[in-house]
């Protein structure tokens, strides 16, 4: 072993990024849909070795610009595996779009590597002897994974803690720490066994300590899946008296707005909902942008929807919706369109409503949109202008409807964007339309977390898909119904209860900082070993 820590660490050149382009790659089978979590520990290891490398370099310029390069390289097979999935949005319309798939492929994961080779370079500043290269590294990239989900509006997908959250027993801790604190942890459980080794002849061995961190690391995994079955086999499993029905048309993309389909669109998903039974739910929900019109301009529809459903019943669907701004004079002004979710009664008018606020980069808005259609590139959706940017966290309240948080579409992935401390909802509504990414790898890593926000905030999810996955899933994650990928169906489901606030919900950026500041405090002591 030793001996293969040596020979990682002394690549150099393209043979250093290859095998850190393909450890980083290697690294996205840890979650969905597969969920081979182990192999973190392999690969976690081998950017370990790789950065001892860097640190036999005699000064620190050289040092920083190898760990940063290393850690771009790695970066890059993490997210070119991990986000692969975004060039089928691109395929959808092939003539308009896919000319940009050399440069999706390139740039995207090119620039949110970026943020591992900053941590890599911050991580080979710190690095200490034996446990103190782990955690240098944990502090590195879970600074790097909280700053990518927040930077030019974030894209925090596949954080690094989900990587030990595939189980529902280990998924309970995420009620506990959240994803970003985990994603901490989760780098120093998975770096520390291969901080035991150190190439000969340096000043990085110490694997007594070392040892002990990573038996100590693996010990509290192991509790916390013991707490988190005992916590599951104590879960109140009663629900509310709320009827829900989660429609799935399963309408492909390709299809969807071809305005000769938008009737029989209209059509298919009334049918759906109007299926047996029908009398006995409270709450239809469609899924994001269900019909290719806008629907809360369109009366015949609003009428239709009414007179389907039941006395006191709602419908929450998505919808674009356009709002016309006026001056003093009553001209037009300009007009805004957003992705929302509209709450329809049975009286066939539009109740209350939500705006998205976390617009997806290229496929909803453009960044420097005027210039960028100027020379005649459109967003995936091809409104021109893009669309508006929403407010919120935001709790719905509609009458006889317990109050909701919707998120639409990717804005679930976003730990702390989801409720509001002062205006807690008690359950959380996730319309999303998937279908841009087909059956890949896409919609199983949205569906997995929205399963862990559930568990962070303590409130049960329904999600509406518009080709799947929908699903009930209730505060501890566990689903208690679905229409599969590329399915058409109904779900019928008890709404389940909301629990009180979990720690996490409660204390959300004080338990993060307790955790840095933990994993800083025990990286200090390792160094002042290194000082003695």
């Amino acid at each position: 072993m030793t001996a293969l820590a040596t020979r990682f660490a002394g690549l150099n050149g393209w043979r250093r990024a290859l095998v850190a382009v393909l450890a980083g790659a290697l690294s996205v089978i840890a979650f969905a849909p597969l969920y081979i979590w182990p192999v973190l520990f392999l690969t976690f290891g081998v950017l370990v070795f790789m950065l001892d490398g860097c640190h036999a370099q005699s000064t620190l310029r050289p040092r920083l610009i190898c760990a940063g390069l290393t850690g771009f390289w790695f970066g890059f097979g993490y997210f070119l595996a991990g986000l692969y999935w975004t060039a089928e949005a691109f395929l959808v319309e092939p003539l308009r779009h896919a000319w940009l798939l050399p440069f999706v492929m390139t740039l995207l994961p090119g620039g949110m590597a970026l943020f591992f080779a900053a941590a890599a370079a911050l991580a080979m500043a710190m690095w200490a002897p034996g446990p103190g290269r782990a955690f240098a590294l944990a502090i590195a990239l879970g600074l790097a994974e909280f700053a990518r989900g927040h930077v030019l509006t974030g894209l925090p997908w596949n954080l690094i803690g989900y990587g030990v959250l595939a189980t529902l027993p280990l998924m309970q801790i995420a009620s506990l720490l959240g994803v970003y604190a985990l994603s901490l942890l989760a780098v120093l459980l998975f770096a520390s066994p291969a901080t035991i080794l150190a190439p000969p002849g340096s000043k990085l061995s110490a694997p007594r300590s070392a040892a002990a961190l990573a038996c100590v690391l693996i010990l509290l995994l192991g509790a916390g899946f013991v707490w988190g079955k005992q916590r599951l086999a104590s879960a109140d499993r009663t629900g509310t008296d709320v009827r829900l029905r989660v429609v799935q048309a399963n309408i492909d993309q390709a299809d969807k707005w071809r305005p000769e389909n938008s009737v029989e669109i209209f059509n298919d998903y009334l049918a759906l909902m109007e299926s047996a039974g029908l009398e006995k739910i409270d709450v239809v929900i469609w899924p994001e942008t269900a019909v290719p019109f806008l629907l809360a301009d369109s009366p015949d529809a609003l009428a239709a929807i009414g007179n389907a459903l039941p006395e006191k019943a709602a419908l929450l669907v998505g919808s674009a919706r356009v709002v016309d701004e006026r001056n003093a004079e009553g001209r037009l002004t300009t007009s805004r369109i957003y992705n929302s979710v509209l709450a329809i009664d049975s009286g066939g008018r539009v109740t209350g409503g939500y705006d998205k606020m976390h617009l997806v980069p290229f496929g909803e808005y453009l960044p420097f949109q005027d210039f960028l259609e100027s020379l005649g590139i459109m967003q995936l959706t091809g409104i021109r202008g893009g669309f508006s940017v929403g407010t919120g966290p935001r709790r719905l309240e509609i009458e006889g409807i317990p109050a909701l948080n919707p998120l639409i579409c990717y804005e679930i992935i976003f730990p702390d964007a989801i409720t509001r401390s002062d205006a807690r909802p008690e359950w959380l509504l996730n319309i999303t339309n998937d279908a841009w990414f087909g059956t890949s790898a896409g919609p199983y890593q949205h569906f997995h977390q929205a399963q862990i926000r559930a568990v962070e905030q303590g409130l049960p999810v329904v999600r509406a898909a518009n080709t799947g996955i929908s699903s009930v899933i209730d505060a501890y994650g566990r689903i208690l119904g679905e229409v599969g990928l590329g399915e058409t169906g109904i779900l019928d489901a008890t709404l389940p209860r909301a629990l009180s606030a979990t720690l996490f919900a409660r204390f959300e950026r004080g338990v993060e900082l307790s955790v840095l500041a933990l994993a800083l405090l025990a990286w200090s002591v390792c160094r002042v070993q290194l000082l003695r």
